[in-house]
């Protein structure tokens, strides 16, 4: 082994890294982006216990019902999330996602007969709760690994579109190989379509290979319609590659399109409800939430699969993933460029 070309290809990787001004900008902001929105998430006194949701209602008297509501959230480690139909804060109180519904006027809550949470809260509260009437409930819990599937196969679906295209479009340009395909008679349209379409296809089988197996293993709970189901997943995934496909548009650094690939993923595997649900979260973050694909693949499927939503009850989503794909696909076709130079 010479040293001398050790250290001459150990400069040379240096200096190519460093010059890189793009690559080495984002080396340095990405970890304080992610202590930043940390921070911000997960700020105040820790995670609280339960949650109780409140029906609002507007009543004749409501300097009374305003004086009832403060004496029930005056307690800590309690989240309250405020509902305006009582058949709703129920649905959620059916599937354990709240521990206690209460509503101001008349007075009256529910309880979870099968769910120990919601007995320990209504000790909690049973000074506050008194004058009201008692209902019960039931359902099936949710176990957590059927509530995170969802979340699990759209991140799994994201970073397979987001990096199955972005790499490979930026590593085409790079070693001239879309400058070879653009002597060619393919246009711009059937280059992009045929990436697209393919990733879709790989996506899909992939996902319905995993799904399959671990039902296998854990009898995943299962309400709504398998169809339905494929179709939020392949809207979404047509979604997410029309993405990757946008951030790849331009760029012919690897290491620039691995900076921006984990930027674009990274908030939406934090605030798309992977892990964890949104309820209750500041309204200034679900609006943020509402712009990622990811929130409403996720929220499509998981309504499915757990409440058995039909593709009519989840319009909203379905419509959000068609608007954003026609965006990003209008987008990405405008910035697309074939050349290393540009």
């Amino acid at each position: 082994m010479s040293l001398k070309r050790f250290l001459a290809v150990f400069k040379a990787r240096n200096i190519e890294f460093f010059r890189d001004k793009s690559s080495l900008g984002w080396n340095l902001i990405f970890p304080v982006l992610l202590l930043v929105g940390f921070s911000f998430i997960f700020s105040g006194d820790g995670r609280p216990a339960y949650k109780v949701g409140i029906i609002n209602i507007e009543t004749e008297n409501a300097t009374y019902t305003t004086e009832k509501q403060k004496d029930f959230e005056n307690i800590r480690f309690i989240e309250f999330i405020h509902y305006e139909s009582v058949e709703v804060a129920k649905s959620k109180l059916d599937r354990h996602t709240i521990d206690l519904v209460i509503e101001l006027s008349p007075s009256r809550y529910w309880v979870n007969s099968e769910s120990a949470k919601s007995y320990l809260v209504e000790k909690i509260f049973n000074t506050q709760l008194d004058n009201f009437t008692r209902l019960e409930t039931s359902g099936k819990k949710i176990r957590y690994v059927d509530w995170v599937l969802p979340g699990i196969l759209g991140m799994n679906m994201m970073f397979s579109c987001l990096f199955g295209v972005g790499y490979v479009i930026v590593r085409y340009r790079k070693n001239s190989v879309l400058k070879r395909l653009k002597a060619t008679p393919l246009s711009a349209f059937e280059f992009v379509s045929a990436q697209l379409l393919s990733r879709l296809f790989i996506v899909m089988f992939m996902s319905t290979i995993v799904y399959s197996g671990c039902n296998l293993l854990f009898d995943f709970f299962m309400l709504g319609s398998y169809f339905n189901l494929v179709i939020i997943g392949m809207l979404g995934a047509f979604c997410l590659i029309s993405l990757g496909l946008l951030v790849a548009s331009r760029s012919k650094s690897e290491e620039l399109i691995g900076g921006l690939l984990n930027l674009t993923s990274w908030p939406m595997m934090m605030l798309s409800g992977v892990w964890f649900s949104l309820e209750g979260a500041p309204p200034a973050l679900k609006s943020f939430a509402d712009f990622l694909p990811l929130t409403h693949l996720v929220a499509g499927a998981r309504k499915i699969i757990t409440e058995g939503a039909t593709l009519g009850d989840i319009s909203y989503h379905v419509i959000s993933l068609l608007v954003m794909s026609i965006i990003f696909l209008s987008l990405g076709a405008c910035f697309f460029s074939w050349n290393t130079e540009r």
